[in-house]
């Protein structure tokens, strides 16, 4: 009796390590033979000291794929273009740009908007043009500046200006950001161009405008980034600017072009330091100015890789989405034509190209779709940037009751 149980027993550690091993082997083929390798590519090399995986601190809450699969160049190109337009109802140029896929969003400003009604009514409106099968998912990007006192487009919250409301603390600061994401979700957009992270230098445009939330990172730190945080959790995006820091700048690089001739160090310290806690808090995007900074390069930031790839996204790890200023901002169009600096944005790792008007987008996005059919912009690169857009805009509310 006792050899017999030896022998069942024996032969059921058999059929147990036979199953183990055939799981085993049949997991190792189904990931190409090699566990640390992706698609069978044995040759891919781990990530640098300073490059974090795009996945694993996504701020969108949705895995990196191939999103834009099956999207034309023009199609590609155009979910990196986000325009203005004139008037209070959707211009039928702009109707068929959204049906053929060429543009990815809207920005709106004062003239665009009215009453509560016609705000709705627009933006509704917007969000029901019908888009090409494989962007029907997505959501345009509905943006609008709302930073509160000077910078507001839209009536209610923020019901302070950021200097306002950094005097006034970090719980009252939380509290505007949640009314703000309110109101602008109510109203139909789902990105606010705000909050203004630059530190504000004594002297400095942003400080003599009431744009920034202190004169200190800890006070940007406190305030601004607790704006940010709950803006988000209304479920509206929220864009910090104006990376590397305009708090040095003495004009607006709206009207005029600003060398800011600070050292790497300082601006690493003061300027940039609130950056990294916006990414680390998943902030959903980065806008990059248009001033340039000698420490780096000649160009404008949004223009030097150097800033949006070394600084931004190696440096401190942002994972979103980068977004330039004004493409039609003085200090842009004073080192390039519309054609050449959109090249320079996209080649740069800037995902979103913003313009005031639809024929200066057109421009862009021709120019863009131009290089990568050619091969000028690297398709790998153009593709990232277009998923990361469609990341973003696959967790944005849509304009609809209850979105």
């Amino acid at each position: 009796m006792a050899s017999v149980l030896a022998r069942s027993r024996f032969s059921r550690l058999l059929l147990l390590l036979l199953v183990v091993g055939l799981t085993g082997l049949l997991l190792f083929f189904s990931r190409g033979g090699d566990s640390g390798s992706t698609n069978g590519d044995a040759t891919q090399a781990p990530a640098g000291p300073f490059v974090k995986s795009e996945t694993a601190s996504s701020p969108f809450g949705v895995t990196a794929s191939n999103l834009s699969k099956g999207l034309t160049a023009t199609q590609l190109a155009g979910q990196r273009i986000v325009t203005g337009f004139n008037g209070r109802t959707v211009p039928p140029v702009i109707r068929r740009q959204i049906r053929a896929g060429l543009i990815g969003g809207v920005i709106l400003f004062s003239a665009n908007l009215g009453s509560d009604r016609q705000i709705v009514r627009l933006t509704r409106s917007l969000q029901r043009i019908a888009r090409p099968e494989g962007l029907r998912r997505y959501p345009l990007m509905v943006m609008v500046d709302q930073e509160g006192g000077l910078v507001k487009r839209l009536p209610g919250a923020p019901n302070a200006s950021a200097e306002q409301m950094g005097a006034r603390g970090a719980a009252y600061s939380r509290r505007q950001g949640a009314l703000t994401g309110l109101n602008l979700k109510t109203s139909g957009f789902n990105v606010d161009l705000a909050p203004v992270l630059d530190v504000a230098r004594p002297g400095g445009v942003i400080a003599d405008t009431g744009r920034g939330f202190g004169s200190t990172v800890r006070k940007v730190n406190d305030t601004a980034i607790r704006f940010a945080n709950a803006l988000q959790r209304t479920g509206v995006a929220a864009t910090a600017k104006h990376f590397p820091g305009l708090g040095a700048a003495r004009e607006n690089t709206d009207f005029a072009v600003q060398r800011i001739r600070l050292s790497k160090a300082a601006l690493r310290k003061v300027d940039m330091a609130p950056y990294e806690i916006f990414a680390a808090n998943r902030g959903k995007l980065v806008m990059v100015g248009s001033a340039i900074y000698p420490a780096f390069g000649p160009r404008p930031a949004m223009f030097e890789p150097k800033i949006v790839r070394g600084e931004l996204r190696q440096r401190l790890g942002f994972q979103g989405v980068t977004i330039t200023d004004a493409m039609g901002a003085a200090a842009v169009t004073s080192y390039a034509g519309i054609a050449r600096a959109a090249i320079l944005g996209a080649r740069a790792g800037m995902d979103i190209l913003l313009y005031g008007d639809w024929q200066s987008a057109s421009k862009g996005r021709v120019a863009i779709a131009s290089r990568l059919r050619s091969g000028k912009l690297p398709r790998g690169q153009f593709t990232r940037a277009a998923n990361r857009t469609l990341q973003l805009r696959a967790g944005l509310p849509t304009g609809k009751p209850g979105s």
